[in-house]
C-alpha cells in the first residue's frame, strides 16, 4: 500500500489540464474499515494537502459525529476522491473532477483494502461511477432511496456549504439519513 499511495502521490497523468499544477490528495491504509469517496479537492486543501480539510469536511465529519481524530486515522477512514488533484474553478464552483483518476487508481487502492465495511459515496460524480445504472435521475432521489443501495453503500450529498440550500429544501434529510449514517458509522467504529 505504501508503494502505491506514494506512485498516486507522484501522479502527472492529468497535469497538462490542471491550472494550479498535480498535487494528489488521498489517505488510505490495507486496514481502513470505512472509505469516503468524495468529487475532487478544494483550493484549501490543494494548498495544505489533507483532505476534506475546510468547511464541506467540518459539515461531513458534523454528518457522521467523528472527530478529526478518527476521521483521519487510515486505518479507520480512508479518504479517496474520484480526481486526486484540485481541478480549478468553474462559472458556478469548482470544476468536476479529473475523469483520470478512478479508473487508474481506485481498483488497485480498493483492491488492498479487505476490512472495508462502509463505502460513502459522496455527490453525483462518485455515485455514478459506483452505482452506474442503479443511480436514479437525480442525485436527490437517490439520496432519497439510500436504503437501496446499504449495505455496502451509502449515498450522500456533497457536504459543501453552498448545498446549505439543498438541504433547507430536503429537511428528511437531516431528519432520516444523517441519524441512519451515524448508526451505520456508529457500528462499525
Amino acid at each position: 500500500m505504501k508503494s502505491l499511495l506514494n506512485e498516486i502521490r507522484g501522479c502527472t497523468i492529468c497535469k497538462n489540464h490542471l491550472p494550479h499544477g498535480p498535487n494528489p490528495v488521498l489517505s488510505a491504509s490495507i486496514h481502513s474499515q470505512i472509505v469516503i469517496i468524495g468529487q475532487a479537492p478544494g483550493s484549501v486543501v490543494h494548498r495544505t494537502g489533507i483532505p476534506w480539510d475546510d468547511k464541506s469536511g467540518d459539515n461531513l465529519r458534523s454528518w457522521l459525529q467523528m472527530d478529526k481524530h478518527t476521521f483521519y486515522n487510515p486505518d479507520v477512514v480512508a479518504l479517496i476522491p474520484m480526481g486526486f488533484c484540485y481541478p480549478g474553478k468553474g462559472k458556478s464552483g469548482d470544476l468536476p473532477p479529473r475523469t483520470e483518476c478512478a479508473p487508474q487508481w481506485h481498483e488497485p487502492l480498493l483492491g488492498q483494502m479487505k476490512g472495508v465495511k462502509l463505502t460513502l459515496l459522496i455527490g453525483q460524480y462518485a455515485q455514478a461511477y459506483y452505482l452506474g445504472d442503479q443511480v436514479r435521475p437525480t442525485l436527490t432521489d437517490t439520496v432519497k432511496n439510500y436504503e437501496q443501495y446499504l449495505p455496502a453503500h451509502f449515498v450522500l450529498p456533497h457536504p459543501s456549504p453552498r448545498n446549505n440550500i439543498w438541504k433547507a429544501r430536503n429537511p428528511w434529510f437531516e431528519q432520516d439519513v444523517v441519524p441512519a449514517l451515524r448508526k451505520s458509522v456508529a457500528e462499525i467504529i
